[in-house]
């Protein structure tokens, strides 16, 4: 019997099993621990590795993710063998610049083209989404060329200006700012307010759950940015904490330990700010399948 439930004759209702939905579940939750193990495991390896001694195996077949003694000697080592927390105050700097910029600048952006209506408004929007087609490396060396010739190269401001706007940023600002009803919007035009007062106090305010999205993704593609650091870095006092830990690489060559553990300090904070603002992934999801 696959119905849900049944009437019994004194009009009771009476649940039955439903193989379908049953069925239906157990596929899915299998393959969403079949995810969850692949992206967790290479993690865990990376934790297990980290906290492992000298006596113990670091490549074995089964993998041994308990340490027989656990030390956080190589977290040390690291520490006090590369200038971590100058990596990581550099990193913090670069990376608040990366949060801020794209939340405001694409939220500029944005604004005109989910409220307004002008003639070419999603001709122009579309435009912007084709360029998220086009490969960053294609478009590395002719922004490279543009910085060192605005006299930017070693700076900080080649590194944060080129990921001030993204194409990203401004799809999702403008799908936060197309769920706002009409009429909030022309309330506050009877009430008397301006453009900028409607957008700065008045819809801006309304897409927290869109800022957090969009402040996350910014903050992990700016904390993990390696590529464009070292092309336009040249003083190791400005590196970030990524490619300050790429000298792990020459200094502990042979020392997986010490690797994995550096690896986990730079973790450490994308770890932290996705919990503490998980919950806007949640209301922006449910904020844009809910209309009205």
């Amino acid at each position: 019997m696959t119905q849900a439930s049944t009437i019994t004759r004194t009009g009771q209702t009476k649940k039955t099993f439903n193989y379908r939905k049953f069925v239906r579940k157990s596929v899915s939750y299998f393959f969403l621990l079949l995810i969850t193990c692949i992206t967790i495991v290479p993690f865990l390896w990376t934790l297990s590795s980290s906290l492992k001694g000298e006596q113990d195996v670091i490549f074995s077949i089964p993998p041994q993710f308990i340490p027989s003694n656990i030390t956080l000697d190589n977290f040390k080592t690291v520490w006090t063998t590369l200038p971590i927390p100058r990596y990581l105050l550099n990193s913090v700097f670069l990376t608040s610049f990366g949060i801020v910029l794209p939340l405001v600048l694409c939220s500029f952006a944005a604004y005109p083209l989910a409220r307004m209506k002008f003639k070419g408004r999603n001709l122009i929007f579309m435009l912007i989404i084709a360029t998220m087609m086009i490969p960053n490396e294609i478009t590395m060396i002719p922004v490279y060329l543009v910085i060192n010739k605005v006299g930017l190269m070693g700076s900080y401001a080649g590194v944060i200006i080129t990921a001030a706007v993204t194409p990203l940023g401004i799809f999702l600002m403008r799908q936060g700012f197309m769920e706002i009803p009409r009429e909030v919007e022309e309330s506050a035009v009877i009430d008397g307010a301006n453009v900028w007062q409607i957008f700065w106090k008045l819809m801006f305010p309304m897409v927290k759950p869109m800022l957090g999205v969009l402040a996350i993704l910014s903050f992990i593609g700016a904390w993990n940015n390696f590529l464009w650091p070292l092309l336009i870095l040249d003083d190791p006092n400005k590196y970030p904490i990524t490619l300050g830990l790429y000298q792990l690489q020459g200094t502990f060559t042979a020392n997986t330990r010490l690797i994995a553990a550096g690896a986990i300090i730079a973790l450490l904070p994308i770890i932290l700010v996705f919990v503490f603002l998980q919950r806007y992934f949640i209301e922006a999801a449910y904020s844009s399948s809910v209309k009205g």
